[in-house]
């Protein structure tokens, strides 16, 4: 008689799930080096943010939303022909 293993009878999403979970609880260097991605995305899109790409839009709140979008279109239209 066949015996089915679990992972026959398991669906395919948990399959994927269980692949890769038990790959990281075996890794040793590999959990060094995502903890080393993560501190570079981090510092990438959340520091890095705010000191170069600060937020023309909300530094001026006094401006009606139809300003907002003059200005928008205006710079698109410059930056398209310069």
């Amino acid at each position: 008689m066949f015996v089915f293993s679990r992972t026959i009878m398991m669906s395919p999403i948990r399959k994927i799930i269980l692949f890769y979970t038990e790959g990281f609880r075996s890794m040793n260097l590999g959990k060094t080096l995502w903890t080393i991605i993560l501190i570079k995305l981090a510092i990438m899109f959340f520091i890095l943010r705010i000191f170069f790409f600060p937020d023309f839009l909300k530094e001026n709140n006094k401006i009606s939303p139809e300003d907002k979008q003059d200005y928008i279109s205006s710079e698109l239209i410059k930056r398209a022909n310069p």
